[in-house]
């Protein structure tokens, strides 16, 4: 943790703007309000980056546009986007070089859309949390040089629910998988039984989860429900990408 925020205050002072990278199926859980202040209390100009745009509807995206300021949606995973975020980095260092920090949570796409942005495939890419293991510097073009960094948590927070559905805490490493998949079920009861075709009479958590043990044959000895692992294939589909609003 601390070398994390060492990375943090380090990105801070060298950038001239600071990309806070969101992910749009849960703009507010991954949200860093303490990397926030401090690029606000280090003077430096802060831009919001929406990505994974393409996994929410139109609607969810318009309310957070009117909310943050300044605020671009990309989807690295198309590479739509990016021309804009270029565009606009630009119009905030008015044509000048300008060294961009990259923030974010564990896992909501600042490696891929680094990628995406440079086009040379630069900074490594994981569906997983943790893959970035220290600060890296990109140069884009002849303008823009970015600072890429690992996924920050904020100091004060330990809630595993919400690290799960950000993809801060992998799947695999989830400590009560079951707890977190049915929460995750009762926050997106509708998404589930649409996505994997459950019967949509179900409304407990807990036989929701049974059922998709079943859709997806996940069975112990006896025919009977594998919770912890189905548990952790759902949160899998949902980190990955796979399971979509």
């Amino acid at each position: 943790m601390a070398n994390f925020w060492k990375h943090v205050n380090k990105i801070i002072k060298e950038a001239d703007i600071v990309i806070e990278v969101l992910d749009a199926r849960m703009v507010d859980k991954s949200r860093n309000v303490e990397i926030e202040e401090k690029v606000d209390r280090a003077g430096k100009k802060l831009l919001f980056v929406i990505n994974k745009a393409d996994l929410v509807g139109e609607e969810n995206l318009g309310r957070w546009k009117r909310i943050l300021k300044p605020c671009i949606f990309i989807s690295s995973a198309e590479k739509k986007g990016t021309t804009i975020l270029k565009k606009k980095i630009l119009e905030m260092s008015r044509g000048k070089e300008v060294t961009v920090g990259i923030l974010g949570y564990p896992n909501v796409g600042k490696s891929s859309m680094i990628n995406a942005l440079s086009g040379r495939g630069s900074a490594r890419t994981s569906s997983w949390s943790g893959f970035t293991k220290g600060v890296q510097k990109i140069k884009v073009d002849s303008k823009i040089m970015l600072l890429d960094s690992p996924g920050v948590f904020p100091y004060k927070e330990k809630d595993p629910y919400k690290h799960s559905l950000t993809g801060a805490i992998d799947f695999s490493q989830l400590k009560d998988p079951e707890t977190v998949a049915e929460k995750f079920i009762i926050d997106h009861k509708e998404m589930v039984k649409k996505f994997y075709k459950l019967d949509d009479a179900l409304d407990d958590a807990e036989e929701i989860l049974e059922a998709l043990a079943f859709h997806m044959k996940f069975l112990l000895k006896g025919k009977r429900a594998d919770i912890e692992r189905t548990a952790r294939a759902l949160m899998k589909d949902w980190q990955s990408g796979k399971l979509k609003n």
